[in-house]
């Protein structure tokens, strides 16, 4: 069965409470962090507390650690503090390329084969835009390089990226982002594309408005993204709902499935009276794919 990935709850590595709301809620991935939300004197406690708590779950295929950078002596203890209790991925910040993919993938064969884990077993996913350097590498992640079967997501991030240019303002009056954080929103979506994973959305800081967070949501879908991060448990809601293909989208692509295979061999076909070609197939084959149906 393929991991849903619509909403990626985060939870702080030093609140146990908090850790437990998020494996308990309906969110597809419970991510534990163990970099911003935890400050520095707390991140050996924060350490264990993660460990524990991915050892005592029922179901660790839905909980993933986000670690701190590799660039910090942060990072090493993490991984040896969290992979032998076998989170089912790791989040990785400020990645400036695949050469970031395949340092953390060495680090992860060695501590697999050292707990007895199945190779390639513990996944990766991205933050591919937190920093300067990180935006003009988001293309690497399609070639050919060391662990990259391991990365499953991307996804990206305007508060670091905004501290790394000293920038004041994220967002415009009319509460759009900014030139430069929509370039690091397309930028991480056509990178994703690229290496065949999937692009995921960043977090929406105003945690109570769910109508603009569903609002936003749904454009990022229709956009091309396949799940977003929260902050919140009241989130998880929304985002899953948005993220999910509706019953009338489902029954279209079914239609569009059916007529091409109704005319084998053709390139085009006439559907309520529109002219659909081979990329409306693809587009409806991924849709039933999101939906759980083989195409």
């Amino acid at each position: 069965m393929v991991q849903k990935m619509r909403s990626w709850l985060f939870a702080p590595g030093d609140s146990e409470k908090k850790m437990g709301k998020a494996i308990a809620s309906e969110a597809d991935i419970a991510l534990l962090d163990l970099e911003d939300s935890v400050a520095p004197e707390n991140k050996p406690a924060a350490r264990q507390m993660v460990a524990g708590m991915l050892q005592g779950a029922p179901d660790r295929a839905r909980l993933w650690v986000r670690i701190n950078p590799l660039d910090t002596p942060s990072a090493v203890r993490d991984l040896a503090a969290v992979v032998p209790a076998a989170p089912a991925g790791l989040f990785l910040p400020k990645a400036e390329g695949a050469h970031h993919i395949t340092q953390l993938h060495h680090y992860l064969t060695v501590l697999e084969a050292a707990h007895s884990l199945p190779q390639g077993s513990t996944k990766i996913a991205a933050l591919v835009t937190e920093t300067a350097a990180a935006m003009f590498r988001t293309g690497e992640y399609a070639g050919n390089y060391h662990g990259k079967e391991r990365l499953v997501a991307m996804s990206w991030g305007a508060e670091d990226l905004s501290s790394a240019r000293g920038a004041r303002e994220q967002r415009g009056a009319d509460g759009e982002y900014a030139q430069t954080y929509e370039m690091a929103r397309s930028l991480c979506l056509l990178g994703a594309v690229a290496a065949d994973v999937a692009p995921i959305e960043t977090v929406q800081p105003e945690f109570r408005d769910l109508e603009a967070l569903e609002v936003r949501a749904r454009t990022v879908r229709a956009a091309g993204f396949r799940g977003m991060l929260a902050i919140h448990p009241a989130q998880i809601a929304p985002i899953n709902t948005a993220f999910t293909p509706s019953a009338e989208e489902i029954a279209h692509a079914r239609a569009v499935v059916q007529a091409f295979a109704d005319n084998p061999g053709a390139g085009t076909i006439a559907i309520n009276g529109a002219m659909l070609d081979r990329p409306h197939l693809a587009l409806a084959e991924r849709l039933l794919g999101e939906a759980g149906e083989g195409a």
